[in-house]
């Protein structure tokens, strides 16, 4: 996940840049995107616009939490925060948090679309992940309106749309 990120984001020219705990992984990503590698224990500390964790979990908490020089969170890796409570932190520090589930979404519609009739369909793929921009747009807006961290808003969220179908 974390080097299709990268990859896009070197195509668009943003400075990148990355960690992981698999040295040869980053050496080779780094050098095929032009991007800069640092040490896992200090990519969160890096001023940056938008911090992406896309592999391990529990990598925002009280001691990453303090020391993040970004204003945004976003990335797909599983379980960002430690702790719930990590989530008023963020919104706290005044750093925007998407959570995790909501980031992830394009994979696993992604990975289910094959079972609509007819298969597996990119343009309908790409349409559905292209919707993820304004369920965000629309947590932003829910969290400002009910004074609420993103976490939170993503959650009411969620079961909002489980209630509606368990409805149908």
């Amino acid at each position: 996940m974390g080097e299709g990120v990268v990859a896009r984001l070197a195509r668009a020219g943003a400075i990148v840049s990355i960690a992981d705990v698999d040295q040869e992984k980053v050496g080779r990503v780094a050098a095929s995107y032009n991007v800069k590698a640092v040490p896992p224990e200090e990519i969160h500390r890096l001023p940056v616009d938008v911090y992406c964790p896309c592999a391990l979990g529990a990598v925002l908490n009280d001691q990453t939490i303090p020391q993040l020089r970004c204003k945004v969170v976003c990335g797909s890796a599983n379980n960002q925060l430690a702790q719930e409570r990590d989530g008023d932190l963020l919104e706290q520090r005044g750093i925007l948090y998407a959570p995790d589930y909501i980031v992830n979404a394009g994979g696993a519609l992604n990975g289910v679309d094959g079972f609509n009739p007819g298969g597996y369909n990119q343009q309908r793929v790409e349409d559905a992940v292209s919707a993820i921009y304004a369920t965000v747009e629309r947590l932003i807006l829910l969290s400002k309106e009910q004074h609420i961290p993103m976490y939170r808003a993503a959650d009411a969220l969620a079961e909002q749309r489980i209630a509606m179908a368990r409805q149908k």
